[in-house]
């Protein structure tokens, strides 16, 4: 035995373990099994909290401490929710008005909030610097829409539309008929020629606190274009042998004259005194209406022969001249629209309201029976002066 037999290790090391291919490597030490596996587990569940603690730090930074005001505000301002906003867009907006500090604090107040889906158009009267939780309890509240509910009703010609409408809005009479004088500004069919009288439709309105008079007026004239299309208007007129401004014309003198289910039948007596032979006023429609607007006067009132002659020259004495009227003497409905369109069959050519409380109307094509329907009424209102 040499020296070098009597050391524990060799002095060099062992030879490399050979690997098929030509390579080489080194022997490794390895870990018992069990702890392997608990080295693995700790690494990948010290992974899984580092990542889900990075998401909770950007969530509580993208959200939870997101700028938000204390509220409760200061001054006032008037917010519009436009058609088609999403959530988004409504805190976009409120953000640029400063009514809120954050987009991210505005939104996570709507996610909070279960009734902010249903959030109405229209406009709100908000503050700045307020909570978003406020701003959002606002808009959630259809009670909080600023609207003035304006309503016009049927049968009023056009000055009394300006009254109501300067009534219920806050603008002076002389700033509608402002507008009124540049009709350009309405946007009227070009057959109406300017003039608005019958077309400023009687409805309920719901204008914003930003609509100025201009808005208002063409908001009335939207609508009755609305009623044209459902009535057809154009195409009844075609069919029917008379121009759209004839039909309007017509279907004034119906809103005027007419109630309800009668209207059809008034709408028919227009025509037929306008259009057939042998009747005994061929041609002269003797609408007391249309005298009346000549006069400046309710349409409803009775009338005296001074009266019709005192307007003998009148293009609107039906009773002095043939034909219609050169337009709308009020603003008709959609009953009267409709009836003049779609007018009812029959023979009629007279017709009297013999009551006008309640509004019943005898029709007939015998002047005889029309004159007892005279009567009839002259004794109503012997006993109801004041209704006549």
């Amino acid at each position: 035995m040499t020296e070098h037999e009597h050391n524990d290790a060799p002095l060099l090391p062992a030879e490399p373990e050979y690997v098929p291919g030509g390579s080489r490597r080194r022997k490794r030490k390895r870990l018992p099994g069990c702890l392997a596996v608990l080295v693995a587990l700790a690494l990948v569940v010290g992974g899984v909290w580092l990542a889900g603690s990075k998401v909770t730090d950007f969530l509580s930074d993208k959200f939870a401490s997101a700028p938000d005001y204390d509220g409760p505000g200061r001054g006032k301002i008037v917010f519009e929710v436009a058609s088609g906003d999403s959530a988004a867009a409504i805190c976009r907006g409120l953000k640029d008005d400063d009514v809120v500090a954050s987009v991210d604090s505005c939104i996570s107040a709507a996610q909070a909030n279960g009734d902010s889906a249903g959030i109405q158009v229209g406009f709100y009267e908000l503050k700045k610097e307020m909570a978003s939780a406020d701003a959002i309890d606002v808009l959630v509240d259809p009670a909080n829409l600023q609207t003035s509910s304006v309503t016009v009703p049927e049968g009023l010609n056009v000055d009394q539309v300006v009254e109501v409408l300067a009534k219920g809005t806050e603008f002076g009479a002389s700033r509608f008929r402002n507008v009124l004088d540049q009709p350009a500004k309405l946007g009227l069919p070009d057959y109406a020629e300017g003039n608005p009288e019958g077309y400023l439709f009687p409805s309920t309105y719901a204008f914003g606190p930003k609509d100025k008079p201009a808005d208002m007026l063409s908001a009335m004239v939207d609508r009755w274009e609305q009623a044209a299309e459902d009535a057809d208007l154009e195409g009844a007129a075609e069919e029917l042998g008379y121009t759209p401004h004839e039909l309007m014309t017509i279907a004034s003198l119906v809103e005027a004259e007419g109630r309800g289910d009668d209207m059809p039948k008034v709408a028919r007596v227009v025509y037929n005194r306008l259009e057939l032979e042998p009747n005994p006023t061929a041609g002269f429609l003797q609408i007391d209406a249309t005298v009346n607007y000549a006069l400046d006067k309710s349409p409803i009132a009775r009338l005296t022969l001074d009266e019709i002659d005192s307007v003998a020259d009148s293009p609107y004495n039906t009773y002095k001249q043939k034909g219609l009227p050169p337009g709308p003497i009020e603003a008709p409905g959609d009953a009267a629209i409709a009836a003049a369109a779609a007018p009812a069959e029959g023979p009629w050519f007279f017709y009297v309201t013999v009551n006008l409380e309640t509004g019943e109307t005898k029709f007939t094509d015998s002047y005889d029976e029309f004159l007892g329907f005279r009567s009839e009424l002259d004794e109503y209102c012997d006993t109801q002066s004041d209704r006549c």
